[in-house]
C-alpha cells in the first residue's frame, strides 16, 4: 500500500528522517519496500540497515527531487491563442519574480483562451529554465532539462507541469492546478513536497490498509501523541429517517449496514490537495462524490459506496427505497462499474432493492445506480461483510478491486458507522451539499470483543526484552 508521509502527519507528529522511520516500520512487521520521493532531497542509493554486525540493504528508493529555485508556484493572469498553432496557447505567468510568456498545449487551460486577463487567476506548477522534469511525452521516467527553445515560430523556454512531469502521477492529460491559496513564487517542495511509503500489508495487520492505522503504528513505535480523524459532522437537513430502509436477510454475511444521504450537491473536481493525495496512494481522482468515498476508505479503512439516491427512489416507484442484502438468486446478473457484465455466484452477498441488483457486496457497485453529472442527492453506504464470501466471489469473478482487497482481509463493524460519517462530512466541505440529519443504521450481529491476557513475565519470555507494565500498556493503547 503506498502511505504518503503527508497524510500520515495529519494523525502523528513525525520528528524522525524519513530513512529511519522506514527502517523502524519494517522492524515493527510493516516492511517498506520502497520509498518515492516526490520533490524532497533524495538520499542516494538503498538504504542499509544494521543487523548482526553487517550493513544488508534494505529499502529501495525512487523519485525525483525539485529544484526550489527553478521549480516553483506560478500564477497564470491569462490564456493567450497561440499565432501559429490552434492547439497550443500562450499563458501570461507570474513566478513571484517577473512576469514570463510561456507555452503550453495543456487541454485543462482551452476554456480560459482569449477571454483576456483572468477574473480568477491559476495557481500552477511551473518550472524555469534549466529545471530538471520527467519527459510528460515518453513512457518510463526520463529525466530531461529545460532548454530554450522554438514551437512553432514562439520561444519556449519554461512550462507549467502536468503529474508526470514532477513525478507525481503518470497523469499527463494537463498541467496542475493548484488550490487557490498556493503563494506565487514559493518553492513547489515548500508548498507540496512528499515521500510515499511502499509498505507491504500482510493479511494479519489488515487494520493498516488506511492511513490512520499506519499512523496508529508510528505513534506506538515512537511514542508520539496520536491524532484520530474528526468525525463530527455539519447535519443540517432533515432527518434521514423514513427516507431508506435496510432490510439485512442473513447477518453472519452482512452483520452491519449503515447509510447517510446529503442533498443538493454540485458535481465538481476536488480540491487538488485531495487530488494529490490520491494519485500518490495510488488512485485516480474522478470528482468529488467519488474521491471523497476513496478518501475517506484510504484515511480510516472502510470501503464506501456512493448511489444516486434519484435512481434509487425512480426504482421504488417514486417511494422511499429499501436495501436489501441477500445472495444472488438463480441466474441473476449485474454490470459493474467496469462496464462488465457478470453472472452472479448462487452464495455472491449482493446490495439490492426492490427491483433488483445494485452491487456486489464488499467487491464493486453496479453501473445503473452510480453518481453521474447529474446526480443531485447522493446516498451513503458502508458496511461490514463476511471475509470468507468476499474472498470467494474475488476468486470465482476473477476480479480485484480496492473494497474487496480490505473486506475479504476483514474490516470491523465499527468501521461502517465511522466510514460514513467521514465520508459525508468530506462530501459536504467539497460539494456545497446538506447533510441530513442522522444515519439509518441496522446491526444485528455486533461482534464480541476478544480480550487477550498478558503478563510482564510473559512479555519478556516471548520477546526477550523487559518492558515495564506502564510502557506494555502505552504500547497496546
Amino acid at each position: 500500500m503506498l502511505i504518503p508521509l503527508s497524510w500520515l502527519k495529519d494523525f502523528v507528529d513525525v520528528k524522525i528522517p524519513i530513512e529511519e522511520l522506514a527502517h523502524r516500520l519494517t522492524m515493527a512487521g510493516l516492511e517498506v519496500e520502497e520509498i518515492i520521493y516526490v520533490g524532497l532531497p533524495m538520499p542516494e542509493g538503498k538504504l542499509e540497515g544494521r543487523s548482526g554486525g553487517h550493513i544488508r540493504r534494505e529499502t529501495k528508493i525512487s523519485g525525483m527531487e525539485w529544484d526550489p529555485e527553478k521549480i516553483v508556484v506560478g500564477e497564470i493572469l491569462e490564456v493567450m491563442p497561440h499565432p501559429n498553432a490552434d492547439r497550443l496557447v500562450l499563458c501570461r505567468l507570474d513566478d513571484g519574480v517577473q512576469e514570463n510568456i510561456v507555452l503550453t498545449g495543456a487541454p485543462n487551460l482551452f476554456e480560459y483562451k482569449g477571454k483576456g486577463p483572468l477574473e480568477k487567476t491559476l495557481k500552477v506548477a511551473y518550472a524555469r529554465e534549466g529545471a530538471l522534469i520527467i519527459d510528460g511525452h515518453q513512457p518510463g521516467q526520463k529525466v530531461v532539462k529545460l532548454k530554450r527553445t522554438k514551437i512553432r515560430g514562439v520561444e519556449s523556454s519554461s512550462m507549467a507541469c502536468s503529474a508526470k512531469e514532477l513525478g507525481i502521477s503518470d497523469d499527463h492529460e494537463g498541467i496542475i492546478i493548484l488550490d487557490d491559496e498556493a503563494p506565487p513564487g514559493l518553492a513547489l517542495v515548500e508548498y507540496m513536497g512528499d515521500a510515499v511509503f511502499d509498505i507491504a500489508i500482510t493479511p494479519n495487520i489488515a487494520r493498516n490498509a488506511n492511513i490512520f492505522g499506519v499512523a496508529r503504528e508510528i505513534a506506538a513505535i515512537t511514542g508520539q501523541e496520536l491524532h484520530p480523524p474528526s468525525m463530527k459532522v455539519m447535519m443540517e437537513g432533515p432527518s434521514v429517517q423514513n427516507k431508506v430502509a435496510i432490510e439485512i436477510q442473513d447477518p453472519t454475511l452482512n452483520p452491519r449496514f449503515v447509510l447517510g444521504l446529503i442533498e443538493d450537491i454540485e458535481i465538481s473536481p476536488s480540491p487538488y490537495e485531495v487530488q494529490r493525495r490520491l494519485h500518490l496512494a495510488g488512485m485516480r481522482p474522478i470528482n468529488n462524490i467519488v474521491d471523497a468515498t476513496n478518501y475517506a476508505m484510504l484515511e480510516v479503512g472502510e470501503p464506501l459506496h456512493a448511489f444516486d439516491y434519484d435512481v434509487l427512489v425512480k426504482r421504488a416507484g417514486g417511494k422511499a427505497p429499501t436495501i436489501i442484502t441477500r445472495t444472488a438468486k438463480p441466474g441473476e446478473r449485474l454490470t459493474t462499474l467496469d462496464d462488465v457484465e457478470r453472472i452472479l455466484d448462487d452464495f455472491t452477498i449482493m446490495v439490492c432493492d426492490t427491483e433488483g441488483a445494485l452491487a456486489m457486496a464488499g467487491v464493486m457497485g453496479g453501473a445503473e445506480s452510480e453518481v453521474s453529472e447529474d446526480t443531485k442527492n447522493v446516498l451513503l453506504e458502508g458496511a461490514a461483510w463476511n471475509f470468507i464470501n468476499v474472498r470467494r466471489t474475488l476468486n470465482s469473478q476473477r476480479m480485484t478491486s480496492e473494497a474487496g482487497y480490505r473486506f475479504s482481509r476483514g474490516v470491523h463493524p465499527k468501521l461502517a458507522e465511522l466510514g460514513v460519517l467521514r465520508g459525508l462530512e468530506l462530501m459536504r466541505q467539497w460539494t456545497g451539499g446538506v447533510v441530513d440529519q442522522g444515519l439509518v443504521d441496522n446491526y444485528p450481529l455486533p461482534p464480541i470483543d476478544p480480550v487477550v491476557e498478558i503478563t510482564p513475565e510473559e512479555v519478556e519470555r516471548w520477546l526477550g526484552v523487559k518492558i515495564e507494565m506502564e510502557e506494555i500498556v502505552d504500547i497496546l493503547q
